[in-house]
């Protein structure tokens, strides 16, 4: 194995470590506990998506569930675990937009454009450290590129862009409002 490959492939093994000791942790969790845990898990993402979704609604943005979506894919068990899921949904949002953006100005013909914008917008976020927010750049550029919509591809990714934030900062919220409350019925979070 080539020297620079080495820390990547301990890191990657040490991830998958990580990985199952938290899974291992989940199952040693009682039936009730896991009832109770995903249930106050479902009910957080469900009161961010709907904050999300009636407030782009209320904003004039008539496809909400961009904002809903959003919500429930930054919705974690902790504050700091959304608004780190929320930084990278942001960054992805904002660098998949603006590759997608190019791209389509660039390039009339939609597809290879598209495979481009997706390459080069992945590729960035993982050359500036930021992985977790490179998929959310290929989600964006997918939606902008790919989604049928009316009006220029600048106006169509700034709403998208005016959804994610909505929805990130729902979770956020609802993540902040919700801690103490399942903290009082459920007990200190170890999960």
């Amino acid at each position: 194995m080539s020297e620079p490959a080495r820390p990547l492939a301990d890191l990657l093994r040490r991830a998958e470590q990580v990985g199952e000791e938290v899974a291992r942790m989940r199952r040693a969790l009682s039936r009730r506990d896991r009832l109770l845990t995903g249930l106050a898990y479902a009910l957080r993402a469900l009161a961010a998506a709907a904050l999300g979704y009636y407030g782009a609604r209320a904003l004039g943005l008539t496809q909400g569930f961009w904002a809903a979506i959003t919500a429930i894919s930054v919705t974690q068990s902790s504050y700091a675990e959304v608004s780190h899921s929320s930084r990278d949904q942001f960054i992805g949002a904002i660098i998949g937009g603006l590759v997608g953006i190019m791209a389509a100005a660039l390039v009339h013909d939609l597809f290879p454009a598209y495979a481009l914008a997706l390459l080069v917008g992945m590729t960035l976020c993982w050359m500036l450290d930021l992985g977790a927010a490179g998929r959310i750049a290929g989600v964006t550029v997918t939606i902008v590129m790919l989604v049928p919509h009316e009006g220029t591809f600048l106006q169509f990714a700034l709403f998208r862009l005016g959804e994610v934030v909505l929805g990130a900062t729902a979770a956020l919220l609802v993540t902040r409002l919700s801690a103490p409350i399942e903290r009082r019925l459920l007990g200190p979070s170890d999960r």
